[in-house]
């Protein structure tokens, strides 16, 4: 059975919504799924300003956290991170950078990567953040399965580089039928191919 970890941060929601989603279309594939947050890092009086930022903050505090055994232990990984300024978070980047004993022994290497993320507008850096992701998958020696244009339902995303969701102006646009789709498609493709590397 193929090994799949879904390791995502999440401020207000929407890469929580997407992980869930992934993990889901994961274990339909066929797939053993791990679902895991990283740690927040930013300060409580950060959280406390912002009202979505805290109830989402309260109602995960419990759900596990990714651990360097999340990625050993995979043979896919699906990383998700919302942009910021067009990079990848901190709190998924500080997660990633811990990774230095297992990149050395090579534990990091020949599994199958992606990533997905969320900005408030169409323009807000989604692919940016996906191709930087991707630089540290490179050095992993991981190989990254983004989904292209491998279906007809990439032409409604949009997103050939992962998979991604504008969330507006208000910042709380639900997932549609687009992002769903594409989601379940990202899934089964990194399964899929994945179960054949270790085959």
């Amino acid at each position: 059975m193929t090994k799949l970890s879904v390791i995502y941060y999440s401020s207000t929601g929407t890469l929580h919504a997407m992980a869930k989603r992934l993990a889901e279309a994961g274990e339909k594939a066929g797939a053993e799924v791990r679902l895991r947050q990283v740690p927040e890092l930013a300060p409580a009086e950060a959280i406390a300003s912002n009202a979505a930022w805290s109830q989402h903050f309260d109602a995960t505090k419990n759900e596990p956290k990714a651990t360097a055994d999340d990625v050993v232990w995979a043979d896919a990984v699906l990383f998700g991170t919302p942009t910021r300024y067009g990079n990848v978070a901190s709190q998924l980047k500080q997660f990633i950078d811990t990774l230095g004993p297992q990149w050395a022994q090579g534990l990091l290497a020949d599994k199958v990567y992606a990533g997905f993320t969320a900005s408030m507008t169409a323009h807000g850096g989604q692919e940016s953040t996906l191709l930087a992701l991707y630089n540290t998958v490179h050095h992993f020696g991981g190989l990254v399965v983004a989904p292209g244009y491998t279906d007809p339902l990439k032409f409604a995303d949009g997103n050939p580089y992962g998979v991604s969701h504008v969330t507006g102006g208000s910042n709380d646009a639900p997932l549609g039928d687009a992002q769903f789709a594409a989601l379940d498609h990202m899934a089964e493709r990194v399964v899929k191919i994945a179960g054949k590397l270790s085959a």
